[in-house]
């Protein structure tokens, strides 16, 4: 039996060591992920009036876990901050990279932060928190189908480099998944994301 449980957060493609790139997908999130990471990369300035950054996945510690879960969760991603003009700010991302299980999972959402800090020192040196809506895919998880999620998570950084961090509690993995933790020893997963802007690479 597979044990069930889910280190996620917000959303990139496959790196090409883990056997499968972006066209590997499972149907039904693939096509929207490439269609979302092309847009990215290749639209106008005038339609990306906000920020662009490449997310690299991603560390996760499963807090109290007796078992020996995968938690070197590699892979990539990309992830658009809208112009902001308030203390909210608006995200959409999308991300590939090896779960707890050590396969390969796929995730495409959006999310809403409140500013809780900021400063024009250290390179505008930042941190918000928020919650995360994503759509995603497990091989173990709905049959490989997409499957609904929200997720509290924390994003601190500058204007180059930060990371995001997610926290999944053990009820929210019982509930995303629709299924009982084989882990019972659980109290829930933490995730790392680390991000780089791209701004200054883009024409």
């Amino acid at each position: 039996m597979r044990h069930v449980t889910l280190s996620s957060a917000t959303v990139s493609v496959a790196p090409a060591s883990s056997g499968r790139l972006l066209w590997g997908m499972k149907k039904g999130l693939s096509i929207p992920l490439a269609a979302f990471a092309l847009f990215l990369m290749f639209s106008p300035p005038p339609a990306l009036a906000g920020s662009i950054n490449a997310v690299l996945n991603g560390k996760s510690y499963h807090i109290n876990s007796s078992y020996d879960w995968n938690e070197n969760n590699t892979g990539f991603g990309i992830e658009y901050e809208f112009e902001q003009k308030s203390a909210w700010k608006k995200i959409v991302m999308a991300n590939g990279f090896r779960d707890s299980a050590d396969g390969m999972s796929y995730m495409a959402g959006a999310g809403l932060h409140r500013r809780l800090f900021e400063t024009d020192k250290l390179g505008r040196f930042y941190i918000y928190a928020g919650l995360s809506a994503f759509v995603m895919t497990r091989e173990d998880v709905n049959d490989g189908n997409p499957f609904p999620g929200v997720l509290p998570s924390i994003s601190v950084g500058n204007s180059k480099v930060g990371f995001n961090l997610t926290y999944m509690p053990r009820k929210a993995v019982e509930k995303i998944t629709n299924s009982q933790v084989v882990d019972p020893t659980i109290d829930g997963i933490l995730f790392l994301q680390f991000k780089v802007s791209l701004d200054q690479l883009l024409p």
